[in-house]
């Protein structure tokens, strides 16, 4: 007999499903906790509010982008990669995060006060999207260092070349969802890269 999943899972399910289908703005505690078959007070002992909640389901149920980003700054050449190999991986996953989150959040758009106190909320939780392209600059940064990217390369410029084109990526798939399949992926992944390193890759 399969084992329940604990209530914190449940609820992480919950809420990935509900901000999915209805969107962010409509998904209430009350009715992730419905969907959960839990309490509501239930919920709030794992998660302080729904932005805490919105926040765990980006980091534990999405592509691990700010995982990634957050190993590459720990220790951006324990893994003998290449920059190319690293922004690679990193626009492979802002991709699948990007697709994955943007129709999520996308409801609150059409509720101008709802969406301001969300920012708020994600704001003192030290969360939202600009922590990745913070990460991003940072590793740069670090490659700059390195003497792995040209000295006068800007960091936060190439950071928001890269996931801009990710998030780009994804507004264009809602719209059209083309080709879904890996080698598509790969091709975009690998091919904004390179275009990307035509501006900043040192001189040979």
């Amino acid at each position: 007999m399969p084992t329940r999943k604990s209530t914190r899972a449940r609820i992480l399910d919950a809420a990935e499903q509900l901000m999915r289908t209805i969107g962010l703005a409509r998904a209430t505690t009350k009715e992730i906790a419905r969907e959960a078959d839990c309490s509501e007070a239930a919920l709030y002992k794992h998660f302080s509010s729904k932005e805490d909640l919105f926040v765990h389901v980006l980091r534990e149920r999405l592509p691990r982008l700010n995982p990634l980003l957050d190993e590459l700054n720990a220790a951006p050449h324990a893994r003998g990669r290449t920059v190319e190999e690293n922004l690679t991986e990193t626009a492979r996953q802002a991709a699948l995060f990007y697709e994955r989150s943007v129709p999520i959040a996308a409801s609150l758009y059409a509720e101008p006060r709802l969406k301001e106190r969300h920012y708020a909320a994600m704001r003192e939780l030290g969360a939202g999207p600009h922590v990745p392209l913070e990460a991003l600059a940072a590793y740069l940064r670090s490659e700059r260092e390195a003497g792995r990217i040209r000295a006068d390369a800007d960091p936060e410029a190439a950071a928001r070349l890269l996931l801009g084109a990710c998030a780009q990526r994804a507004f264009l798939r809602d719209f059209d969802p083309g080709d879904p399949s890996p080698e598509a992926l790969e091709a975009f992944a690998s091919g904004t890269v390179r275009a990307l390193l035509a501006g900043i890759a040192p001189e040979a």
